[in-house]
This record gives structure tokens, sequence and C-alpha cells, in this order.
């Protein structure tokens, strides 16, 4: 069963251009994954600044490999050179499907 992760972004209506940005180069990345299976970037439409990171994954294990990979960690670490956080606020939600149609 697949294992799906949502990351919730608060993001500034101001940021928004940004933060796209920050993501496109993931798309070419994320495919190469083990275990990899979805990525979406979702943006709101009522105005809102509630964003969200979706992934799908085949398993946890892929997952968690995935977190402890050296990938993982160049993407997210800090350093003096690197810009600001886009989002001022960030919660990891996770979801295994319930009830899946189509695909």
């Amino acid at each position: 069963m697949t294992v799906i992760k949502i990351n919730a972004l608060t993001v500034p209506a101001e940021t928004g251009d940004e933060i796209v940005a920050r993501f496109e180069p993931a798309i070419g990345r994320l495919p190469d994954l083990e275990g990899f299976v979805r990525f979406q970037l979702l943006k709101p439409t009522d105005g809102s600044d509630r964003w969200f990171v979706l992934t799908e994954w085949e398993s946890e294990d892929a997952y968690e490999n995935w977190k402890s990979s050296r990938a993982f960690s160049r993407s997210h670490a800090g350093s003096g050179d690197r810009p600001a956080p886009v989002a001022t606020a960030s919660e990891l939600l996770e979801f295994v499907p319930a009830l899946s149609i189509g695909d």
C-alpha cells in the first residue's frame, strides 16, 4: 500500500511565485528516486496562505530511505549561501489510501 506525505506550508501571498521556482528543480530529480510515485505542489485557490506539497511513496521504507539519503540532506540542510525560507510554517501530514478510484 502506498504512503502519502503532505507537507502543509504557510506561504505569504507575495512569495507564491518564489516557492514555485524553488520546487521546480525537484521535478527532474524525484522520479529517479527508488519507491517514489508522485509529487505535487498545490496552491490555494481561495487566496489563503496554506500550500501543500504532496508526495506519494510505494512504502514507508521508501520514504524513510529518501529522508535518510544524502540527496535529502543536501536539499534540506541550511547553509550561509541559501536564500531565506519562503514558508513561515510547516506541518507534516501523513496518510494511507482508504479508498482509491482511477489511475
